[in-house]
């Protein structure tokens, strides 16, 4: 049986976290609003926010952890979340605020083989 992933990222999401990576070191990903398409993780240097039991940990992108906060996991847990890229602002504390695009989350529905 295959191991099923609730988050992951698209190419340009992953390159994007690699020009990151290389400016700012280690990262990490919390999705902290949003209840549907076109909400925007927040990407941080890891360690800069601080997870708790609050917090949920889906997986990992590009080798940074992506948080959600559980509230939001209980709404999303059904939901393969896949992070993508597109042209905009980031969040006012997200790391590629200021490049001229940010992180953008896409979901879709678990199938019925991915929820067994």
């Amino acid at each position: 049986m295959q191991r099923v992933t609730r988050v992951e990222a698209t190419p340009a999401a992953l390159e994007l976290i690699e020009r990151l990576r290389a400016k700012h070191g280690p990262l990490m990903f919390h999705q902290s609003g949003g209840c549907c398409d076109g909400s925007s993780p927040m990407c941080y240097p890891l360690g800069d926010l601080i997870v708790g039991d609050g917090d949920v940990l889906l997986g990992a992108i590009g080798g940074a952890p992506f948080y959600m906060s559980r509230p939001q996991y209980e709404y999303w847990k059904h939901t393969k979340l896949i992070i993508d890229v597109v042209e905009g602002r980031g969040g006012m504390f997200s790391l590629e605020n200021g490049a001229g695009v940010r992180f953008l989350t896409r979901s879709r529905l678990f199938t019925s083989d991915e929820l067994a």
